[in-house]
């Protein structure tokens, strides 16, 4: 089992006490508001999302991580590693994402989290290159995606809710020149 650690987090495979909290972090209309069409989702939706999530892990080496504040134990939202099959042209591909409750907003906290899902990417899985994707309007990710190292690389548009997207990219090779 992977378990990664951050001066303040703890980012670790899913437990069934972790359902309930992610599902009210989902359950958050401005959560939710630039994931896909901007819809909610209750806790069955969230339980389902956590075995997808954990049968990733199985079948690619990585996945998402739960994300807990060191400090407290809380469960403060996710972050880690998927296949964005949402956006078939960018395939093949990996990507950074992140998702945190609102009270964790602001702290760095999700940067923290992401910088180490894509060290782990790279530095563990040996990974070419990851992507992060946002919708058009989500400045708050743009942000965490450039202090990531990222760089745009294209518009286009989400097929499965029409909303516009911005790809953002990072290679192993500018991975390494830019931690040296």
């Amino acid at each position: 089992m992977v378990t990664l650690g951050t001066p303040r987090l703890i980012l670790r495979r899913w437990r069934e006490e972790d359902v309930a909290p992610m599902a009210a972090v989902n359950a958050d209309p401005e959560v939710m508001r630039w994931i896909r069409d901007g819809s909610v989702r209750d806790e069955q939706q969230t339980r389902g999302g956590v075995r997808a999530w954990e049968s990733e892990w199985e079948s690619q080496g990585f996945g998402l991580f739960a994300v807990e504040i060191r400090s407290t134990g809380e469960l403060a939202g996710f972050t880690g590693l998927s296949v964005p099959n949402f956006l078939p042209e960018v395939l093949p591909a990996v990507e950074v994402g992140w998702r945190l409750g609102r009270s964790h907003w602001g702290q760095g906290l999700a940067t923290e989290a992401a910088a180490a899902a894509v060290r782990f990417g790279f530095e563990e899985r040996g990974l070419e290159r990851i992507v992060s994707i946002a919708q058009v309007g989500n400045d708050a990710s743009e942000r965490i995606m450039t202090k990531l190292g990222m760089h745009l690389v294209r518009e286009t548009v989400n097929p499965t809710c029409g909303r516009r997207v911005r790809v953002f990219e990072l290679s192993s090779d500018q991975y390494v020149t830019t931690t040296r």
